[in-house]
């Protein structure tokens, strides 16, 4: 294994004690509104310095782009290696106990993901990737599903809840999908839905508005297990636009079809 992705996985897990030590008495966590609907606690301020701790001791030279802390003093266009870090993918589902959330870490080197964790606590997955060597789910190789009908697919994806603006058109991606594939699942935390995709539990995913952090680690998993990531427009600069379509090779192709003229 990858020296720095096994410090990647023991920052993951150090985050995750932070989480789960808190999932056990939710009343006492305190919870503030970043914006409309958008929630951080004190658990993802906690779980992200810990991991930062974990990476930072190990790389002390490598530039980090955090949800909760932003970016760090040294970050800019050249730097050699970014970790890219969401503590708490899934902050409302954690606030009520709904057990669908993740840790999410990727190493961004020269601008170029090459590593990557989503860790889910509360079933213990370890979803990991290095470029070039595959995805593993629990030490296990995964792959993306071989189902190649958009008639049979399950498709992951995730309303606009922090700007409802967009909720109109949202409603025909909906209704578009919906009348195609055999589900749609809105599990509410992106990272997660992401190494579904890549360990073949989910055919497929689209969502708009996301950020670097909710993105880099899933879309290695995915292209290590054999699937495609990219815009609603099949490009593939999603990491900063953060309209990501994701799928099965048979499965992306005509969800780019659909979901083109939204992009």
């Amino acid at each position: 294994m990858h020296p720095m992705l096994n410090t990647a996985i023991k920052a993951a897990r150090r985050g995750a004690a932070v989480i789960n030590r808190a999932s056990f008495d939710l009343d006492r966590v305190q919870v503030t509104e970043k914006q409309h609907n958008d929630f951080v606690t004190e658990v993802d301020h906690a779980a992200e310095q810990a991991i930062i701790e974990v990476l930072l001791k190990a790389y002390p030279g490598h530039a980090i782009l955090a949800e909760e802390s932003g970016a760090s003093a040294n970050l800019h266009d050249d730097n050699e290696h970014v970790w890219i870090i969401d503590p708490l993918d899934g902050t409302t589902n954690f606030i009520h106990g709904f057990p669908q959330y993740c840790v999410s870490i990727a190493l961004q080197h020269r601008g170029v993901i090459t590593q990557s964790v989503v860790f889910d606590p509360t079933r213990n997955d370890l979803f990991t990737a290095t470029k070039g060597a595959g995805a593993y789910l629990n030490d296990k190789r995964i792959r993306v599903s071989r189902r190649d009908r958009m008639a049979d697919a399950l498709i992951g994806t995730g309303f606009p809840f922090r700007d409802t603006a967009d909720l109109d058109q949202y409603m025909n991606m909906f209704r578009i999908m919906t009348e195609r594939c055999v589900g749609l699942r809105r599990a509410g935390a992106a990272a997660l839905d992401l190494a579904y995709v890549a360990a073949g539990r989910l055919d497929g995913f689209f969502e708009k508005g996301l950020q670097p952090w909710d993105i880099a680690a899933g879309s290695l998993l995915i292209t290590e297990a054999g699937g495609i990531v990219g815009t609603f427009a099949g490009d593939s600069d999603y990491l900063y636009k953060g309209n990501v379509l994701a799928g099965t090779p048979k499965i992306f192709a005509p969800m780019v079809g659909l979901l083109s003229p939204f992009a």
